[in-house]
């Protein structure tokens, strides 16, 4: 018997178990091959747009994903430092297999977590509410909670060409069978997603000549906020494109392609096409970017980024050939897509326990998303909130104003996902608010309430707000005086004020840094440092204060759509009842049964009149 059973030790399988046992309960975890936890069966990086802000937001509550990259990680870089701190994300390659191992050697150091290899093809429920998983022996094992976390290896085919075969990520794992179709007889609805991943190479066999190297940050970022600064040495990646002649060639293998042919009938990913969706839809472009990307230290084996393919074999040696710097590349393994079941996240609550049967909970692919980032975020939640269900608390569901997660989380349950889900940053309406940088001041505190930050992490935050709070004490007190404007102003290409002024009101012109302000003021400098010399707490000032009017009003805009939040729809409420309501938003509503009045509003199909009628019946 235990507490929390996890099957599927992908990323969100290893992110709910660890939870769950760190929280304090015996948990289980179950998986086809031991050897393959958290395998980056894809691209092998985290991070990236949002994904990099959903990746520190797992540190700051507690989860696994950011300790591991920082210390497998081979190149980091932080994208888009050109625009505004709201749109600057990490990013890393990873030693694809030192992360597996990294993350196999946490779990098994975990006292309260045992392993099973095996496979979850049924589940075990009584009136309504899940007892047990019952694997491929026929055994059944009992639980409390079952997380479900079963990626792209539920009725999973192979695509390479017009030959397809049976596989749960890559052609060496089976796929799960059975499992489907016992979800579906107890009431689940289930959909039919398609993805895809590009050949691997010989990085041995690239001419590096006729490709344009990207090496990472010379001052590397660390995704978590407790660890030391990810180590220096990186490998660099290279960056070349397809021809027009590439395409050519990728056109004539058209009527042997799975996705033109009909063989795919799953819908892939509309933000990461593969590399003939891409040539077919975009005609009028004449070349594609391919970005090279090493797999780790010690392997020759290459990542083609760019170049997803489920096209025959020799069409994908003849493409890739034509393009700079590939003419005489070696393949190792070629592209394939897979077709994949998954379940609509609309039969979900907030905290991922299914609607159809308590104690059961999705997390990951499963529930039609796309990434590791966004698997790894629903596996911690769910084994959150299992844990905290199993202790009788007060579930952990996060807002759209707090957390990337909170909107992930409220898009699968709200939004209908008939496609594979991935996070953009223009899908939080709150993202300057939501950025990078402060996520540990927005979510450490939840992390910590659920015990999965350690009193000492909770004490580093407090003295973190406390420095911030004297710096802007300082700024506000602080003169410039008029000969150290003139040093600035030698620097600085606005114009700046001959009479003195405060540092915080100087600080928010444009092109005018803390730093350049330490530089000319050695008095400013000294007084600074006296209390805090974290570049960390320098670079939040400076946000705060530079885009303090943006902040304000976006914190005006969340709490005005909070109060919708706090808005309560029984469980038991019947739609049918309610006169007024339009055809479309009854059908939804009841499909969709929102916790509250602001999930009601985001469905798609429920108008505003419907809202104003759901207002008027939940005040009487």
């Amino acid at each position: 018997m235990y507490d929390i059973i996890v099957a599927g030790a992908g990323h969100a399988g290893c992110e709910a178990v660890l939870a769950g046992a760190r929280m304090g309960h015996k948990c289980l975890l179950i998986t086809s091959d031991l050897t393959a936890i958290a395998r980056m069966s894809c691209n092998p990086a985290i991070g990236g747009v949002a994904k990099g802000q959903i990746t520190r937001e797992i540190d700051a509550l507690g989860g696994e994903m950011a300790k591991a990259i920082d210390s497998t990680g081979i190149q980091f870089r932080m994208l888009n430092r050109s625009k505004g701190p709201a749109m600057h994300s990490p990013r890393a390659q990873a030693d694809r297999n030192e992360y597996t191992q990294y993350m196999r050697r946490v779990i098994e150091r975990e006292p309260n977590i045992d392993l099973l290899q095996d496979t979850v093809i049924d589940i075990r429920a009584d009136n309504g509410t899940c007892r047990g998983a019952i694997i491929s022996t026929g055994r059944i094992i009992e639980c409390r909670s079952l997380i479900l976390a079963c990626g792209t290896f539920l009725n999973g085919l192979i695509h390479i060409g017009m030959s397809h075969y049976p596989g749960g990520r890559t052609l060496a794992e089976p796929p799960v069978e059975k499992l489907t179709e016992n979800l579906a007889s107890l009431g689940f609805k289930q959909g039919r997603l398609k993805t895809g991943t590009p050949a691997r190479i010989d990085k041995r066999s690239v001419d590096y000549t006729k490709v344009s190297e990207q090496p990472g940050d010379t001052e590397p970022v660390h995704f978590s906020f407790t660890t030391a600064p990810a180590r220096k040495e990186q490998l660099s990646c290279h960056l070349t494109a397809t021809t027009e002649e590439t395409h050519k060639i990728l056109e004539t293998g058209f009527d042997r392609s799975p996705l033109f042919s009909g063989k795919v009938q799953g819908v892939g990913p509309r933000y990461c096409p593969s590399i003939e969706d891409k040539i077919f839809r975009f005609k009028e472009r004449k070349s594609h970017h391919i970005f090279l990307e090493p797999e780790g230290f010690d392997t020759n084996e290459m990542y083609v980024n760019g170049f997803s393919t489920s096209l025959p074999e020799d069409i994908q040696i003849k493409a890739m050939r034509s393009i700079p710097g590939l003419e005489q590349v070696k393949i190792i393994r070629p592209g394939y897509a897979i077709e994949y079941d998954y379940f609509y996240p609309w039969q979900l609550h907030p905290t991922m326990e299914t609607k159809v049967i308590e104690n059961l909970y999705f997390a990951g692919q499963i529930n039609g998303t796309s990434g590791y980032e966004e698997a790894a975020a629903q596996g911690l939640m769910a084994g959150i909130n299992a844990a905290l269900k199993i202790d009788g608390k007060t579930p952990l569901t996060l807002k759209r104003s707090e957390a990337y997660i909170g909107v992930l989380i409220d898009d699968l349950i709200t939004k209908e996902t008939n496609e594979p889900y991935r996070m953009f940053t223009s899908a939080a309406e709150h993202r300057i608010i939501l950025r990078q940088d402060n996520a540990d001041r927005r979510l450490t505190s939840y992390g910590h309430a659920c015990g999965l930050q350690t009193s000492e992490t909770m004490e580093r935050l407090r003295q973190k707000e406390a420095a911030i709070h004297a710096i802007q004490e300082l700024l506000r007190e602080f003169r410039i005086t008029p000969d150290i404007l003139k040093k600035l102003s030698k620097q600085n290409t606005s114009a700046l004020p001959d009479e003195s002024i405060r540092c915080i009101n100087l600080l928010k012109r444009p092109h005018v840094s803390l730093q350049s302000i330490k530089d000319a003021s050695s008095e400013f400098q000294e007084r600074l440092n006296a209390i805090s010399a974290d570049q960390d707490v320098h670079e939040q000032i400076e946000i705060d204060i530079k885009y303090e009017g943006y902040i304000k009003r976006e914190q005006l805009i969340a709490e005005k759509i909070l109060r919708l939040e706090d808005n309560i729809i029984p469980r038991s409420f019947d739609y049918m009842k309610i006169k007024g309501l339009s055809s479309e938003g009854r059908e939804k509503l009841i499909r969709h049964q929102p916790s509250t009045i602001g999930q009601a509003s985001r469905i798609l199909g429920v108008t505003p009149a419907d809202i104003s009628v759901l207002m008027v019946k939940i005040g009487r």
